[in-house]
């Protein structure tokens, strides 16, 4: 079969010519790249890259292809996936289909032999920006492409009934308020004696604090926090009232409901190698990050917070601890799969928070 030229149109008028795999179609989206040599199905399966075109910097995906159980979700919501080359003869013991398949079941339309690096520079350079996929680079509008806008993220990502996941030996009760969860998030939580009751993001306080709950989760998620005004306004009533461990998103929305703000990252961070400094031991970490969104600094000590770790790049913020409140968050994934691990203990923390020793 013939390869198909497919092309990439940026909003600032460039085009690149590629091959298209994957579903067939055109699509447009806020185009970012990931940095991760591996763990591109979870990339693929992460509800925070809702609306987004996602392009991999690493130059060959697909090796051990895709793999249903290392999925994070079970729908992708990547708007489309752009590679340098692709493997279309995965090995690995584990592997269910070819990326090819995975994608094309998914209706997922994929690119590939564009110039990775090329693009990747011109986003460090310029900030992340739209970007149209066709067939047909003729019709592309630059004011069209311009004006495509993610909105109602989290309501399209979020589980639309509650849920129960039991731990093997249990201990602890959590409310996980879904924003786009990942599942590793609970896999963490129950590998700590936590059963999780996992809710839609516009559950209301009083229902969260009616099951009595021995700690509150906000999980990560797609999109514009500020957006999210509904569930900032019932964070206000849980903050308080019971231990509280935020990530990513859920650690924006918590500071937007103690009144800090929130900016738009020129081209975000995204991948498994961000750095991420603890202020009070002066130690670095390696993260594994998704957002393009942060909280900024100069907001968080009016918020009542205090900034925990900030990210060693850039000095963004990257973690806040709400002593007052028994509460704190943090930007990063600790619960990172792939990888990296380092951070993993951050869940024992909340552990502690509900009366654990571990």
């Amino acid at each position: 079969m013939e390869d198909k030229k497919i092309y990439l149109c940026l909003e600032d008028g460039r085009v690149f010519e590629g091959i298209s795999f994957g579903a067939k179609g055109e699509v447009t989206g806020e185009l970012v790249f990931a940095t991760g040599m591996g763990g591109y199905i979870e990339t693929l399966t992460d509800p925070s890259y809702y609306g987004q075109i996602v392009m991999q910097t690493f130059p060959l995906i697909g090796n051990y292809g895709f793999i249903d159980e290392d999925s994070e979700c079970k729908k992708s919501a990547v708007s489309a996936y752009i590679v340098r080359e692709y493997c279309d003869t995965p090995s690995n013991f584990r592997c269910d289909e070819a990326l090819n398949d995975y994608l094309k079941r998914n209706n997922i339309i994929g690119l590939y032999g564009v110039d990775t690096r090329e693009i990747t520079k011109r986003i460090r350079e310029q900030g992340v920006m739209n970007a149209l996929i066709t067939d047909n680079p003729e019709k592309a509008d630059c004011f069209e492409i311009m004006s495509y806008k993610i909105s109602n993220a989290v309501e399209a990502v979020s589980c639309k009934k509650p849920y129960m996941t039991a731990a093997e030996n249990h201990l602890y009760n959590v409310v996980l308020i879904d924003y786009g969860t990942k599942k590793n998030i609970i896999r963490e939580l129950n590998k700590r004696g936590c059963n999780v009751a996992v809710v839609p993001y516009d559950t209301k306080a009083e229902d969260i604090l009616s099951l009595n709950p021995d700690g509150i989760m906000l999980s990560n998620g797609p999109g514009d926090p500020a957006e999210n005004t509904r569930a900032i306004e019932e964070l206000k009533k849980l903050v308080g009232k019971k231990p509280i461990f935020a990530i990513c998103l859920g650690h924006q929305l918590l500071a937007l409901s103690q009144g800090a703000k929130t900016e738009k990252l020129k081209y975000g961070h995204r991948g498994v190698n961000q750095p991420v400094k603890n202020l009070k031991s002066g130690r670095t970490f390696v993260s594994s990050q998704n957002h393009g969104y942060a909280v900024t600094n100069e907001t968080v000590e009016a918020a009542g917070g205090k900034i925990s770790y900030i990210n060693a790049n850039d000095g963004t913020c990257e973690g806040i601890d709400y002593d007052e409140l028994n509460a704190f968050s943090v930007q990063f994934h600790p619960e990172a799969c792939s990888g990296p691990h380092d951070t993993r203990f951050i869940f024992d923390r909340f552990i502690e928070m509900m009366g654990g020793k571990e």
